[in-house]
């Protein structure tokens, strides 16, 4: 055995040390000071450090322990049978060296297992005599308990009494308190209390000396064990537990050998996110009770089950710096600068904190240290701050008025959790996004002009705005990833023919926050000139049938914008023009409804649309009663029937330039 240096027993002195008092923190008091894959690590450090120097190990130290002393505020239980904690496997090697020591114990070539989730919440015991829930308590210390079973018996999963008979006389269940990701959330919004995590947020709910507060609060129950399980199958016994009433996981598999509990963890981890409740990993226990008794137990944890933890998807960093990231719509997102931390199998320096709401009600402060989380593909995110690190200099974060992009006005609308930059067509963050807008079918319509040659042109620095595609030469075009000469020759006769548009459609094209296409329309009909348009007060705005205070403020934080008016005056510099709508008031088609259906032949749907719009009448999707008239292409479909029963006129192709004020001769 190698000498033992004052280093290595100072070593285990101060780990015992820390050990024990987040021990108290986390089973007894229901906080968090250190992250779980930092305690992990304390506790894998004194671990192989007791088993390399054998003469240190005492009956004293956390390791030869189940949990912590209990609570003094709650009476005390005595447990029947001690609840054991469980061995854990870091690795698969450590997996496999436990599936070769059960059989070698047992002298067997293969061993069914029992696979099921491994919940991070709170054990407890629940105790039925005669049927009857009698007791329910923690795990304490794994032989002394606290007293819970008034707070028990308010969780809605829990039968107070077993059903379909044929039960022992006394039973002994073991289980686990939990809280779903969905009830946290909103528990966590209520501004009761903010939790650090699901496991501490079920422990604390379930400690309170008031019953009435469990009540509100949204906790569950899943059972896994039986104190005194007789013989037969653990999945049986299991089975015949959920006949009586009590609540088990549907994730419970039969797997045989290692390759089977491997295979298991492997399909669960993938799933994990989607379970809708925190689990850490996965338990593999010898499936024959009559095996599990002949392997028996260590003084802390059974032989024939091994806990296999997932990588941590929560852990604790600081954060260094906070920013605003402008998206491709505008939307404003506050984004938290991490230390460097491994989560989930990769290094994660930086957090989204989703809008400024979120920012607020987490109260996140450059400095702070904070619990991170990262589910699988999912972007990491900031879940809460540890209060008790934060120092004396941190202040809150303060959300920007102006994009840090290109200085525009940021607009929250009244309602809305985004904040979003104001400077749709000169803001270099929403580029990409503005020239696809610009160039679709409904609004100018420039065909060939998609998202990848957008790209394209915000990467090589040829467009900074929507003008700018006007001003590029046939060369330029052509020079393009995958656009010859031809190709450029027809964009650039699509963009000469955008050219000529309608007012309507060129206010939808601008991408103005709130306008859609019925928008566009109306306003393009009540004020019959984009200048109009341009210089309308809020209120003026808000007299247009449709627009209300929202819609009112985007169109006018638009205008506002000197750099938006600036475009506005090259694109019909360049030659994008539309003629003169009639307003709304001389409209020979205002107030009429029509619904559009078939295959026209002298003109796209599209087409009939804005010349409708351009008259004044409005256009919808779908017949109804206040419909005036369906104008009927060639395969019409069911809206054809709809309207014949509800008595509305039928009008075809040939009635078109009538209502357009065609003469025909």
């Amino acid at each position: 055995m190698p000498a033992i240096s004052d280093t290595v027993v100072e070593r285990v002195r101060v780990l015992r040390q820390q050990i024990d008092r987040h021990n108290q923190l986390y089973y007894v008091l229901n906080q968090t000071a250190i992250s779980d894959a930092e305690y992990d690590r304390l506790w894998v450090e004194l671990q192989d450090l007791e088993r390399d120097f054998p003469s240190l190990a005492t009956p004293a130290s956390p390791t030869q322990r189940v949990g912590a002393t209990p609570h003094t505020a709650l009476g005390s239980v005595s447990h029947t049978v001690p609840m054991l904690s469980l061995d854990k496997a870091r690795t698969e090697l450590e997996l496999r060296a436990f599936d070769q020591q059960v059989r070698d114990l047992l002298g067997v070539s293969d061993v069914a297992y029992a696979a099921e989730p491994k919940w991070d919440g709170l054990a407890v015991s629940l105790r039925y005599e005669g049927g009857e829930l009698v007791r329910a308590a923690t795990r304490g210390d794994g032989y002394t308990g606290e007293d819970i079973t008034q707070n028990v018996r308010t969780i809605p999963t829990v039968p107070l009494r077993l059903r379909r008979g044929a039960w022992p006389t006394v039973l002994e269940v073991l289980g686990e308190v939990y809280m779903p990701r969905a009830g946290f959330e909103v528990l966590n919004r209520s501004g009761e209390k903010t939790f650090v995590n699901l496991r501490n947020a079920a422990a604390g709910s379930l400690r309170q000396l008031d019953p009435g507060v469990t009540a509100r609060r949204p906790l569950r129950v899943v059972c896994h064990g039986i104190g005194s399980a007789g013989e037969g199958a653990y999945s049986t016994l299991m089975h015949q537990m959920a006949q009586w009433g009590l609540p088990v996981s549907s994730e419970l598999a039969v797997v045989s050998g290692v390759e089977g509990c491997l295979a298991y963890y492997q399909a669960l981890q993938e799933r994990r996110t989607e379970l809708g409740y925190d689990v850490d990993g996965v338990v593999f226990k010898v499936n024959d009770v009559l095996l599990q008794t002949r392997l028996g137990c260590t003084r802390t944890a059974p032989r024939w089950a091994r806990a296999y933890k997932f990588p941590a998807e929560e852990v604790w960093s600081v954060v260094e710096h906070m920013e605003v990231q402008v998206g491709r719509t505008g939307a404003l997102t506050p984004v938290a600068r991490l230390r460097p931390v491994f989560v989930w199998g990769v290094t994660v320096s930086h957090a989204t904190l989703h809008n400024e709401d979120e920012v607020r009600r987490k109260d996140v402060r450059i400095g702070d240290t904070v619990v991170v989380r990262r589910a699988g593909d999912v972007i990491p995110e900031i879940v809460s701050v540890i209060q008790a690190r934060r120092g004396t200099d941190a202040a809150p974060f303060v959300f920007p008025t102006r994009c840090p992009v290109c200085g525009a006005e940021v607009v929250r609308p009244a309602g809305e959790a985004v904040a979003r930059c104001s400077g749709g067509l000169i803001c270099p963050a929403q580029r990409v996004a503005a020239l696809c807008h610009f160039a679709s079918r409904r609004a100018l319509d420039i065909q060939g002009l998609g998202e990848k040659l957008a790209e394209q042109l915000v990467e090589k620095g040829l467009v900074q705005t929507v003008a700018d595609l006007y001003d590029l030469t046939l060369t330029q075009w052509a020079g393009l990833e995958r656009m010859g000469n031809q190709s450029a020759r027809n964009l650039m006769e699509a963009l000469a023919r955008s050219k000529t548009t309608t007012l309507d459609r060129f206010l939808y094209a601008l991408g103005i926050r709130e306008v859609g296409e019925a928008t566009a329309s109306a306003l393009a009909r009540s004020f019959g000139d984009l200048m109009a348009i341009r210089e309308a007060s809020v209120e003026t705005l808000q007299q247009v049938p449709d627009v209300g205070p929202v819609v009112a403020e985007a169109v006018a934080s638009f205008f506002r914008e000197e750099h938006h008016c600036t475009v506005l005056e090259r694109l019909q510099k360049a030659g994008v023009t539309w003629p003169t709508p009639r307003k709304a008031e001389a409209a020979p088609l205002a107030g009429k409804i029509f619904v559009i259906t078939g295959t026209l032949s002298s003109m796209t749907r599209e087409e009939a649309k804005t010349r409708l719009q351009t008259l004044g009448a409005k256009v919808v999707g779908s017949v109804s009663a206040t419909i005036d008239a369906l104008i009927v292409g060639e395969n019409p479909g069911s809206k054809l029937e709809k309207a014949r029963a509800l008595g509305r006129s039928i009008l075809t192709e040939e009635d078109l330039p009538g209502l357009f004020g065609i003469e025909t001769g």
